[in-house]
C-alpha cells in the first residue's frame, strides 16, 4: 500500500487548478473546429462582460478584434473598479455579479469565467477606465508580469481585454470564422440597440428573434414567422413546409444553450398543449412539432446551468422560490400564442393544415416504423455495427461533451478505429457499404432501411435532438472516389432527416492522413501535397514516402495518432444563404443537362504519382 501524508497534500494556485483541470472551466479544449472548442468559451467569457454591461445600460457598442491567434474586446461600460482590477482578473470566487443591484440577470454568476481566459493565456491584459483615469496589468498563464500605476487618461469609460490563447494548452488552434459571425449575430439579435464591430465589420439588429429566424432559414415556410414578446419573454416561431425533425435556437439571459435544458424541453411541450387547446384535438405531438422552427429567450436569475460552458440549463425555478421554468414557458407561450392564433386565422388555418399533413405521413408508415422497432428490440441489444462508448452527451456529467461516433465504411476501416479508439468517449458505427441516396425520399425509409433505423437509433434522434448520444457525429470514409460518394450520401440522409444535426455543429469529417515520409530516425504524416513537399524537404529525399488510399490501410498504432489529442476535423457548416432544398435537388436529384456539364467541366483526371521509394 501506498504511503499516505502529509507530503501528498497539494495546495494550488488559482491559476495552476484551472490549468490543470481546464475541462472544468471550459469543456473540451479542441482546435477551433467545433463550435464549442475551449478557445470560442474564452473570448464568450469576455464578451459576456461587456454584455452585462449593456444590459445594465452602459455601453452600446463593442469593439472586437482577431488577428491571427491574439484578441482584443474592448466596451464602453463602466469599467471595473480601479482598486479592484487585479482581484477581478486574477482571484476566484470574486466579482460583481454577485450583487443583485450592480448586475440583474447577467451570466456570469460565479466569479470564474474572466479568471479561466487569464489563467489559460499566454498573455492577457486588462485595461480599466473609469473618471479620465486607467489601470492596467498584464499576465502570463495566470502570474501578473507588469502592474502598472495607476494614470491619467482621456480614454472613454470602458474596459479592454486583449489574450492569446496558450498554444500549449490549445495545439495548432485557429479560428472559425462561421462560428464566431453566428456567435456575435446571436449576441445583437438578443441585445437590440447593442452593436459589435468586428474586425471593422458591424453587427446589430433591429428585430430581435425575428431576424435569427429570418437569416437563418432559407426555404419555403407554411406561414410567415409568428413573433411574440412580452417583458424579458421572446419567442419566433414558424415552421418549414419540407424537411423533418425540430430546429430549435434557445438562450438564457443572452447564452446560447446549444444543448438545451429544461427551458428547451418546457417550449416543446407549451408548443403541444397550446395548439391541442387551440384547435381541440388531441394531435400527436410528432406531428405538431415536424419541421418546426422556433427561437426563444427568457431571462431569469441566479440561471444554474450543467456546467461552467453555460451550454445546457439546469435550473427548475425561475427565481429562487419562484415559479418553475417550465410553468413560466407554458404560461408565456400559452397565452401569447393562442392569442396571436385567435387574430391571424389565416396563420391558423395554414399551420392546421401542416399538422394534418404530417399526421397523415406518420399513420401512413406507422406499420413499418412499429416492424422497425419490434425488430430494433432484438438487433440493438446485440448491434454489431455499434461499438459503443462509456459516457454520451444526453446524461449527466462533464464528460458528455467529449462523446463521439465514427461512421466508418466497412469492416477494415471500422476495425483499425475500434482498435485505436479511446472507449470512454469514442463510439464506432460501421456501414457495409454505399448507403441508399435518401434525396426525395420520405420518412419511410429510415425504418425500411435497417442501416438507416440502426443508426437513428443509436443516435437516439427519433424524438428530437434533446436525447443526443454524441457531441460530435464523424463521417469517417477513404479518401477516395467511393469514399466521398459515401460522404455526400451521409450528408445527404442528416440534410433530409435531420438537419439539425448539422445547423447545431454536431457533424463532421475525420480527415486522415494521405501519405507518411519517414526515414530511420523520423515520420511524419501528411494531409496535403504541400506537407508531403515540406516533409520531404526536412527529412530527404531519399525519405520512404508511402500514399494512403483507405482507413483500413493504416494501422491501429498509427490510427491512435489520428483520432486522439490531435484528431483534425472539419466542420460541415450551412451557410445563411445555403438552400438545401436546391443544393439536394442540384447535387442529388436525376442527372440533369446542367449537372452533366458542371461535372464535365470540373472533370480532373489525376495519376497515383506517389509511390514507396
Amino acid at each position: 500500500m501506498v504511503a499516505y501524508t502529509e507530503e501528498n497534500i497539494v495546495t494550488l494556485d488559482w491559476y495552476e487548478h484551472i490549468r490543470r483541470r481546464p475541462g472544468m472551466y471550459i469543456g473540451k479544449l479542441g482546435d477551433g473546429n467545433s463550435p464549442d472548442d475551449g478557445i470560442y468559451v474564452l473570448l464568450k467569457e469576455v464578451i459576456d462582460n461587456s454584455i452585462d454591461e449593456f444590459l445594465m445600460g452602459a455601453g452600446k457598442v463593442i469593439n472586437i478584434q482577431i488577428h491571427e491567434q491574439q484578441v482584443s474586446v474592448r466596451d464602453f461600460g463602466r469599467g471595473i473598479p480601479l482598486e479592484k482590477v487585479v482581484d477581478c482578473v486574477a482571484k476566484m470566487n470574486t466579482g460583481g455579479k454577485y450583487d443583485s443591484d450592480a448586475f440583474q440577470k447577467s451570466i456570469g454568476m460565479n466569479g470564474v469565467g474572466v479568471k479561466a481566459v487569464n489563467a489559460l493565456s499566454q498573455f492577457f491584459q486588462v485595461v480599466s477606465v473609469r473618471d479620465h483615469k486607467e489601470k492596467k496589468v498584464e499576465f502570463e498563464r495566470g502570474k501578473v508580469v507588469r502592474d502598472f500605476p495607476i494614470a491619467e487618461t482621456d480614454a472613454p469609460d470602458g474596459t479592454s481585454i486583449v489574450f492569446m490563447p496558450d498554444n500549449t494548452i490549445f495545439e495548432n488552434f485557429h479560428f472559425y470564422s462561421e462560428f464566431l459571425e453566428k456567435m456575435l449575430w446571436n449576441y445583437v439579435y438578443l441585445n437590440r440597440g447593442l452593436t459589435i464591430v468586428f474586425n471593422g465589420q458591424k453587427y446589430s439588429s433591429k428585430n430581435g428573434l425575428f431576424d435569427l429566424l429570418e437569416n437563418s432559414l432559407n426555404e419555403p415556410l407554411v406561414y410567415p414567422i409568428v413573433h411574440l414578446e412580452e417583458k424579458e419573454f421572446e419567442l419566433a416561431i414558424t415552421h418549414a413546409e419540407k424537411g423533418n425533425g425540430e430546429t430549435y435556437f434557445t438562450f438564457v439571459n443572452g447564452q446560447h444553450t446549444i444543448h438545451g435544458g429544461t427551458h428547451q424541453q418546457a417550449l416543446r411541450e407549451a408548443l403541444v398543449k397550446t395548439l391541442r387547446d387551440f384547435y381541440k384535438k388531441e394531435y400527436d405531438a410528432m406531428d405538431i412539432r415536424q419541421s418546426v422552427c422556433a427561437a426563444m429567450s427568457i431571462r431569469i436569475q441566479e440561471p444554474m446551468f450543467e456546467s461552467q460552458t453555460k451550454t445546457k440549463l439546469g435550473s427548475e425555478n425561475m427565481k429562487p422560490g419562484g415559479p418553475t421554468v417550465r410553468w413560466y414557458v407554458n404560461d408565456m407561450v400559452g397565452r401569447l400564442l393562442d392569442n396571436y392564433l385567435h387574430k391571424n386565422p389565416d396563420v391558423a388555418e395554414a399551420l392546421q393544415k401542416k399538422i394534418n399533413e404530417s399526421e397523415k405521413e406518420r399513420k401512413e408508415i406507422a406499420g413499418i416504423k412499429k416492424a422497425a422497432k419490434s425488430r430494433n428490440k432484438k438487433l440493438f441489444l446485440n448491434n454489431k455495427k455499434l461499438r459503443d462508448c462509456h459516457y454520451h452527451l444526453n446524461e449527466k456529467g462533464e464528460r458528455g461533451i467529449e462523446s463521439s461516433i465514427f461512421i466508418t465504411e466497412g469492416d477494415s476501416a471500422s476495425g483499425s478505429i475500434t482498435k485505436s479508439r479511446n472507449a470512454e468517449v469514442q463510439a464506432v458505427f460501421s456501414l457495409r457499404g454505399k448507403p441508399l441516396n435518401t434525396y426525395g425520399k420520405t420518412k419511410r425509409v429510415i425504418y425500411e432501411n435497417e442501416e438507416f433505423n440502426l443508426l437513428q437509433a443509436a443516435l437516439n434522434v427519433e424524438e428530437g435532438m434533446d436525447g443526443l448520444r454524441y457531441n460530435n457525429i464523424i463521417i469517417a470514409t477513404d479518401a477516395d472516389d467511393d469514399g466521398m460518394h459515401i460522404r455526400l450520401l451521409m450528408l445527404t440522409f442528416f440534410l433530409s432527416f435531420f438537419p439539425e444535426l448539422i445547423k447545431s455543429g454536431h457533424v463532421y469529417i475525420l480527415q486522415t492522413p494521405l501519405f507518411r515520409v519517414r526515414n530511420k530516425k523520423e515520420t511524419l504524416y501528411c494531409y496535403s501535397d504541400q506537407e508531403r513537399t515540406d516533409a520531404i524537404k526536412k527529412l530527404g529525399a531519399k525519405a520512404e514516402i508511402t500514399r494512403f488510399k483507405g482507413l483500413g490501410e493504416i494501422s491501429p498504432d498509427e490510427f491512435r495518432h489520428f483520432i486522439g489529442k490531435n484528431i483534425r476535423l472539419t466542420p460541415v457548416v450551412l451557410n445563411a444563404d445555403t438552400n438545401v432544398e436546391e443544393l439536394l435537388s442540384y447535387y442529388m436529384g436525376i442527372n440533369t443537362v446542367e449537372r452533366q456539364k458542371f461535372i464535365m467541366t470540373h472533370l480532373r483526371v489525376e495519376e497515383d504519382r506517389v509511390t514507396d521509394a
